[in-house]
């Protein structure tokens, strides 16, 4: 059962379909298609060079994520992330991100360690510098570490989806310098938990860093 479903995420990501999925969630995540904006098959599948079978496969699926709603007769919109939803995502991720440093106390490798070390430190050298991209990139990276090493193929693909859903909003938030030393801080001491195996102060720790997050996000306005 566990290669099926393994065999099926790997083809639905690199499936035709999975790749017009992906590029068109991507581009209403980054606001790139805004709002109510109409999404056209045809024109759509002019700008990907596809037929609009994959295109109209997509766009049902992005309306089950909710991404998209599909009027009968008149097309398809975009619907987008709101405010709401994004601290729905923060606020289930306290919780789940919690529950993936505590298990990865107990599967995380010493080679994960050390790259969750080299991650900090680069973190600190840009945090530094203000180098925002790369910041946003490290963060990525220490998270799904973090994910992988939690054992759990379950939490690592929902806790993903949730990164990638708010992917925007975290560029924003680490674009202040003193949330991104903030950030990193709170990352060396969820490390230093998981490097002790201290489970329960581990899910402490990723749980106030994601709360952490969401006061930051409100204090901006966002």
């Amino acid at each position: 059962m566990e290669d099926f479903y393994l065999h099926k995420e790997v083809t639905d990501k690199y499936s035709l379909r999975g790749r017009v999925f992906n590029k068109i969630r991507e581009d209403i995540l980054a606001g790139i298609y805004k709002e109510n904006e109409e999404l056209k098959e045809n024109t759509l599948g002019v700008e990907l060079g596809v037929s609009r079978t994959p295109v109209r496969e997509a766009l049902r699926q992005l309306e089950l994520e909710g991404l998209v709603t599909i009027i009968p007769n008149k097309g398809a919109y975009v619907t987008g992330i709101t405010t709401k939803d994004i601290h729905d995502i923060y606020m289930i991720r306290s919780y789940l991100e919690g529950l993936c440093a505590k298990w990865a106390c107990e599967h995380i490798t010493e080679e994960q360690l050390e790259a969750m070390d080299e991650i900090l430190y680069l973190s600190e050298f840009h945090a530094r510098r203000s180098h925002h991209e790369q910041l946003v990139e490290l963060d990525n990276k220490f998270h799904d570490l973090i994910y992988k090493a939690s054992g759990s193929k379950i939490l690592d693909h929902v806790l993903s989806d949730f990164h990638h859903y708010v992917e925007r909003i975290r560029k924003i938030t680490l674009s202040r310098t003193s949330r991104a030393t903030k950030s990193n801080e709170e990352h060396a001491a969820i490390l230093d938990a998981i490097r002790k195996r201290d489970g329960e102060l581990a899910e402490a720790l990723a749980h106030e860093h994601i709360m952490n997050t969401i006061k930051n996000i409100s204090e901006q306005g966002l």
